[in-house]
């Protein structure tokens, strides 16, 4: 049995200006070839389908064609989305005969004039193997789940928890393939969508109604002829015209029970509507006085307005000015994502005190620069080992710690992982635990700081990713869409 192997992924926030390109998916590395065999093995969603591979006996040859990743950031931009067609079209078609594909996306990459890069990308792949030949579609479950993206697969998987455990979606879409390639299961799939969109506050699976929704799935997989049961609570800042919540479910040949459980799975996700739209986050003062207070840190500041793995760019300075306005006693980091000033700040060289406007350039909508005075204390940055994340190690490009009286900002010139791994402060010199708080560039991934986090707090912040659904400047989803809109019943918008 061959199987092919593809895994693109990129997250599009619509109001992130700043579009992504070749090379941030070269900051993490665009790997083709036999390479990726080796290079991903026990790692990420590519490990976990080849751990299945393996699991399923001899006589299973993965044909690896491509794997490129990039944060989450502003759309591709579109020789980025040529460039992964033809990745597509050229390596399907040097991998010769497959008996199925393994095709691991995000499902909420949106292009220049493209809304459902996916949708296109699982066509492509259907054009060119035929109509015969199983596809096994593995996503983020924060996808946006198109027709276009159901009509050409056989089956589709996500992610069961948040955070994510991309391993344990490539064993389940990868184990899922071979078993229809077997031809011991014959896939059926019901999908729904669900004029449904929320903030990410209640994002986290393990409480709260999205531990709900998520059990109920995984209690309907318990009965064998259910294959697979999935959520996709779509992140909160996709601007397209097919946005919305969905839920899929695959049987074994039943169609009946497929609608069943699709039906049951949507209207508990309808029930639950307002619960979603719970709001937790404290204001900026607030969270920053309370941080300052704490006993013991580090504190985690969690910035969901600027959050870099929802597709913020990372250069709001909202925390920043409120940490120098209100005098902090404590220390604290502070990541920035700026280009212009990662490189100027280290044309200053080491020790140099710079006066400079920072943060805020992305985004104007959100934010503005803001005047401060610090020393470079450090000028490094490049590739960075990581741990206990997708891969081994990201480029920052240019990297420079700047200390503004209490606060060390790390400023680097490319997305990589923000500051939300200690990692990266650790190769720049700087020991997280040395300091009474950290923001984060993000909404929900602090499980690279939990071994060293007294607290996290989220701070409601404006910017791309902010909590205000409401505020945000929607043009193209379908309406009547819930909160923006009154809806009733989710069958309004079907």
């Amino acid at each position: 049995m061959r199987l092919a192997l593809i895994h693109i992924g990129q997250e599009t926030n619509d109001f992130n200006p700043v579009p992504t390109t070749l090379r941030d998916y070269e900051s993490f590395g665009v790997v083709e070839g036999p390479e990726i065999l080796t290079a991903f093995r026990g790692m990420g969603q590519v490990g976990g389908h080849l751990k299945a591979a393996e699991d399923a006996g001899p006589g299973i040859e993965t044909v690896p064609v491509i794997r490129a990743w990039a944060t989450a950031g502003g759309r591709i931009d579109r020789a980025a989305y040529r460039y992964f067609q033809d990745k597509i079209r050229t390596g399907l078609a040097q991998a010769g005969t497959v008996d199925g594909l393994a095709l691991q996306l995000h499902g909420a990459c949106a292009a220049e004039g493209v809304d459902d890069v996916e949708g296109d990308q699982v066509a492509l792949c259907r054009e060119i193997l035929g109509p015969d030949v199983p596809i096994v579609l593995g996503l983020d479950h924060h996808a946006n789940i198109t027709r276009k993206m159901v009509e050409h697969c056989d089956a589709i998987v996500g992610h069961r928890t948040q955070p994510h455990d991309p391993f344990d979606t490539g064993v389940i879409g990868t184990a899922l393939l071979i078993r229809i390639v077997r031809r011991e299961v014959r896939p059926v799939m019901v999908w729904r969508k669900l004029p449904l969109l929320s903030h990410q506050e209640q994002f986290l699976t393990d409480r709260g109604p999205m531990k709900r929704w998520f059990d109920r799935a995984r209690d309907m997989e318990r009965d064998p002829r259910v294959l697979q049961a999935s959520n996709y609570p779509m992140q909160p800042w996709l601007d397209v015209a097919e946005a919305g919540w969905a839920t899929i479910v695959v049987t074994d040949g039943d169609p009946a029970l497929a609608h069943a459980c699709a039906d049951e799975l949507a209207d508990l996700a309808w029930s639950m509507r307002d619960d979603f739209q719970v709001r937790e986050a404290l204001s900026i003062d607030d969270a920053v006085r309370r941080a300052d207070a704490a006993e013991r840190g580090v504190v985690v500041l969690s910035d969901t307005g600027d959050t870099v793995f929802g597709g913020s760019a990372g250069d709001s300075n909202l925390i920043l000015e409120a940490m120098l306005r209100l005098g902090i006693r404590g220390r604290a980091l502070v990541p920035l994502i700026e280009p212009v000033t990662a490189l100027r700040l280290a044309q200053a060289g080491e020790g140099a005190t710079v006066t400079l406007e920072i943060g805020g350039h992305s985004a104007p909508a959100f934010f503005q620069p803001l005047k401060v005075t610090g020393t470079v204390r450090r000028v490094g940055g490049g590739w960075v080992k990581v741990t206990r994340h997708y891969q081994t190690q990201v480029d920052m490009g240019c990297t420079v710690v700047f200390d503004v009286g209490p606060v060390t900002l790390l400023i680097s010139e490319l997305r990589g992982v923000a500051g939300n791994l200690p990692d990266v402060y650790q190769a720049m010199g700087v020991e997280p635990t040395d300091y009474r708080m950290a923001v984060l560039k993000t909404a929900s991934n602090f499980q690279y700081f939990a071994p060293i986090a007294s607290e996290v707090i989220r701070v409601d912040t404006r910017g791309p990713g902010q909590s205000d659904v409401l505020g945000l400047p929607w043009r193209r989803i379908p309406r009547p869409m819930y909160p923006l809109d009154p809806v009733s019943d989710w069958r309004e918008g079907v």
